[in-house]
């Protein structure tokens, strides 16, 4: 296939922000193109021409790039260079140097897209002496080729620039709709970015087969070639690899021991949420083990230890288990936070030193493959019940996540006490039926945080809104006072307050509270009388010097008014530090 047939899909993709319409567009080019071309096609759709899991990296900075267009071109780097100051983009100063090149040589052959995803693979693979001059050489044959719109797209693939809002749901559907819509009446209706649907049960299964084949292979390149030449049979044999890292599930956030119950439902399962960093460990037959972030990157070399405590005391021919590594204190045996052992993650020399230096504990909370079987749609329970029996539990080397199952609000608040006590950031809840869904957030799995002490502040400026919101005084600086009563600022909080009057605390009724009593306008911003006591919550503390009293409320949000207090007893500085100093740094 000619690469221009590509590039006439991206821009149709850069034309619309409408997700259907790009699914449409995606899902209708999917049918003309044989299966060998799907797989370079998808990973192509998505910018990049190695899985999100591959390590490897096409290595090509901006400079390097700026020589192969002078390269293809025969126009002088600094002249590509004053364009690109123009332009800020040099993917669009591709497109338009290439439309005044020199070399007698242009436009000699029509690129394909094979072409294309060749060369840009090989840039990855080139190592050693006369790499820069190879490199060069290889995307100027392209570039030499290009016409213009196919300089652009292949100068932003290179360097990994693309951005035309294709994400992980649109390529879904769009498989869905190229290789099933036959079967299940669909039509894209354009007037109404609408879809028409006449078989939905059909829908929902071949929707899930597609997204089950996904969450098997964590690469759309494969699943679409399945579909494409097997069809929904095709699908069902993608299997999991041992080596090849899926996306590991995410949680949803509850303010509330009862929201949590509210999401996961009762009882529920709930465990000791770590500040430390996501681990999926693969073990393959031969008893080699992959270590995995949350991001697939492969750390199995920065982690010795973990891997040496994984093979020891996890039973299993093959496995993939989901476990957080936390780092604690040699001498006191508490976890600590996870920026003491993040430069862990990184680092390619003095890997023992590291381990002595900053240890961690592996804690084991679920099992995706066991054995030769795929486990995510075991129901939760299950897996835990597995995981008990295949772990050898050993502290400070390896161990099951701290778990209760419960309904009893009391005993989670005891539960939170301990976890706190321990040095970790709240509780996980589970839902004890569910399964492992890669990658998404659906309730299934909740986290409950530990939030921080609120702090009665009093408003002494506000900022008229914008939009529907400009009749309203709708953010608040907010200060606390110091020993002496002076008012020191501390931020700015805008959120927590209601855009109906029947839902709460509103930016109206603010606003007439707040009215009265301005003493200055300079622009949108007003000076007010610091009258006005509102309770504040925040994620955190930080130290700023863009503040009177050298501190800021990270994320702060309205819980109320404190309409019992005045500003002589808003929250002092001293307190403030107090609680500075008594949370996890970060």
């Amino acid at each position: 296939m000619e690469y221009s047939k590509l590039v006439e899909i991206y821009e149709q993709l850069n034309r619309t922000t409408k997700r259907l319409e790009k699914t449409h567009i995606i899902a209708e080019f999917l049918k003309d193109i044989n299966a060998e071309e799907t797989e370079y096609v998808m990973l192509l759709l998505e910018g990049r021409v190695f899985p999100s899991y591959d390590a490897r990296e096409i290595g090509v900075a901006s400079r390097l790039m700026l020589k192969s267009l002078s390269t293809a071109t025969g126009i002088p780097t600094d002249r590509i260079e004053d364009e690109w100051r123009k332009l800020g983009d040099l993917g669009l100063v591709a497109e338009s140097i290439v439309k005044t090149k020199k070399q007698a040589t242009l436009h000699s052959a029509k690129l394909n897209v094979k072409k294309v995803f060749g060369n840009i693979r090989k840039l990855a693979e080139l190592e050693g002496q006369g790499t820069v001059e190879r490199k060069t050489q290889l995307i100027a044959e392209l570039l030499t080729s290009a016409k213009p719109l196919e300089s652009k797209y292949i100068v932003k693939t290179i360097l990994g620039e693309m951005r035309i809002g294709v994400g992980e749901g649109a390529m879904r559907d769009a498989v869905v709709w190229a290789f099933f819509g036959d079967k299940i009446g669909i039509k894209y209706v354009k007037e109404g970015n609408d879809v028409q649907i006449e078989d939905r049960e059909t829908y929902s299964k071949y929707a899930d087969a597609v997204q089950s084949a996904y969450d098997a292979a964590n690469e759309f390149a494969v699943v679409a070639k399945a579909a494409k030449s097997k069809g929904l049979d095709g699908l069902k044999h993608i299997e999991m690899h041992i080596g090849i890292p899926i996306k590991v599930m995410l949680s949803l956030k509850v303010d509330t021991i009862e929201e949590g119950f509210e999401t996961v439902g009762k009882p529920a399962a709930v465990e000791f949420k770590y500040d430390g960093f996501r681990i999926q460990a693969h073990k393959d037959e031969k008893g080699s083990i992959r270590l995995f972030t949350r991001r697939l990157e492969d750390v199995t070399r920065q982690f010795p230890d973990a891997v040496d405590f994984i093979r020891k005391n996890v039973k299993g021919k093959n496995f993939i288990i989901d476990s957080e590594a936390v780092g604690y204190d040699r001498k006191t045996g508490k976890y600590l936070p996870f920026q003491n052992i993040s430069q862990r993650i990184k680092r390619k020399y003095e890997i023992e030193r590291m381990a002595r230096d900053f240890p961690v504990e592996v804690n084991v909370f679920d099992v995706i493959y066991y054995d030769g079987k795929n486990m995510i749609s075991e129901p939760f329970e299950s897996r835990r019940k597995l995981l008990e029996k295949i772990i050898r539990q050993e502290p400070k080397k390896i161990v099951l996540s701290r778990f209760i199952k419960t309904s009893d609000k009391k005993e989670i608040e005891k539960f939170f006490e301990d976890a706190f006590e321990a040095g970790n950031e709240g509780l996980m809840f589970k839902s004890l039926h569910a399964p492992y869904k890669p990658g998404a957030r659906v309730g299934h799995m909740v986290k409950f945080k530990a939030i921080m002490e609120t702090l009665d502040l009093v408003i002494v400026a506000a900022e008229w809104g914008e939009g529907k919101r400009s009749k309203w005084l709708s953010s608040y600086q907010i200060a606390c006072t110091d020993e002496d009563g002076n008012l020191l600022e501390i931020g700015r909080a805008s959120t927590g307050l209601k855009e109906k009057e029947e839902e709460g605390l509103s930016f109206m009724e603010m606003t007439k509270r707040l009215k009265p009593l301005i003493t200055s306008e300079k622009g949108k911003e007003v000076k007010v009388k610091p009258k006005i006591m509102i309770e504040v919550g925040y994620e955190e503390i930080q130290k700023s010097s863009s503040y009177s009293s050298g501190f800021a409320l990270r994320f702060p949000r309205i819980i109320g008014l404190r309409e019992d207090r005045g500003p002589e007893q808003a929250s002092t500085l001293d307190y403030v530090k107090k609680l500075y100093e008594g949370q996890k740094k970060s």
